[in-house]
């Protein structure tokens, strides 16, 4: 990821998640520095410590898909200040491999890491 929403990215509070299972959609939220302090070497792949997320998990075993949404009221946007994005992609719950250890070893309450494979990114605002 790069560019604007990279941008709004490092700038972000807070991320909501959107799974959808057999009860419909389904939210979840993250805080923007989690999402920041993991650097992978794949590109097009974004790292969430996974601390709950138990109806995230059910729903992604069922239904890969998930969304990302998240803004920046620091980040300049299309029509004024403040821009938005919204990943699409799939996703999976991992509690052992390297993307699990490497969540675990700097969060201590996480049980394994959402592992989520970018596919289309939009601008939102």
């Amino acid at each position: 990821m790069e560019g604007k929403c990279q941008e709004v990215l490092d700038n972000t509070e807070w991320v909501a998640i959107a799974t959808c299972g057999d009860n419909g959609p389904h939210l979840v939220a993250t805080w923007g520095g989690y999402i920041r302090a993991f650097k992978t070497e794949e590109s097009g792949i974004i790292l969430i410590p996974a601390g709950y997320y138990n109806v995230t998990e059910e729903n992604l075993k069922k239904n890969n898909r998930v969304e990302l949404l998240f803004a920046s009221r620091k980040v300049e946007g299309t029509n004024s200040t403040g821009q938005g994005c919204c990943i699409s992609g799939t996703g999976e719950i991992q509690t052992s491999g390297k993307y699990a250890d490497l969540a675990t070893s700097k969060f201590s309450w996480a049980r394994g890491a959402l592992v989520i494979t970018i596919e289309r990114i939009n601008t939102q605002l």
